[in-house]
């Protein structure tokens, strides 16, 4: 089966694309997008691991569902494209940035600039059905995403890992803590942002780490 992924990834995940939950969430997801509005746009179903290949991957930041407004999800997770307004956790997660590096508040919402750098921007789910959060949870793609993560934490060494909320805490819980940093707290969602994602320094502490273990900072 031929998947439009970056090679690094392809060969990493090689197994998965043989195997039959894959082949079944395929033509799922082939159907979808075929009569009905599907986000993000088919070309950029892959766009976290086309931005941030196998082997550059420092930091890795999981979120749940794309968003499912008009223009929104452009594969990155808790990224939106240019122009379009912030939704209330992306505006959170920059004001923390803001509050723990110093760094000021972007103009844009598109956080291609962070994958570029190192930071895979995984969504749990990478499709949705327009205006249906969660459409596409339980047809395969837990499933695909917990084995890019596993390849991660088995064949990569000291990686940042970022969990925001329960979800997240659920989908890492297997990672191993002596080998990589496992930052956790509640999520950026307005419902709980105040409850301790407010000043849970990750974006400083990530980057600690990094240059702890001879890695270039992400510039935030």
């Amino acid at each position: 089966m031929n998947v439009n992924i970056e090679n690094s990834w392809k060969e990493v995940l090689k197994d998965e694309f043989e195997k039959e939950y894959f082949s079944d969430l395929v033509k799922f997801i082939r159907n979808e997008y075929s009569t009905t509005t599907i986000y993000p746009p088919g070309n950029k179903i892959f766009a976290a691991f086309d931005s941030t290949p196998f082997n550059e991957v420092k930091v890795v930041i999981i979120g749940q569902d794309p968003y499912h407004g008009e223009h929104q999800a452009n594969g990155l997770s808790f990224s939106v494209n240019d122009g379009i307004p912030f939704p209330p956790s992306l505006r959170n997660i920059f004001q923390e940035v803001h509050d723990d590096t110093g760094a000021p508040i972007p103009q844009s919402g598109d956080l291609s600039r962070w994958a570029h750098q190192g930071v895979l921007m995984l969504n749990a789910t990478l499709t949705v059905r327009a205006h249906c959060p969660g459409s596409h949870q339980g047809k395969g793609w837990e499933t695909f995403t917990d084995a890019a993560i596993r390849k991660l934490a088995e064949q990569r060494e000291n990686l940042v890992f970022i969990l925001w909320g329960s979800y997240a805490m659920k989908k890492g819980a297997f990672i191993d803590r002596t080998r990589h940093l496992v930052l956790t707290s509640p999520h950026p969602s307005p419902l709980s942002v105040r409850r301790g994602f407010y000043g849970n320094h990750h974006f400083s502490q990530a980057n600690g780490y990094l240059t702890a273990h001879g890695k270039t900072p992400i510039v935030w």
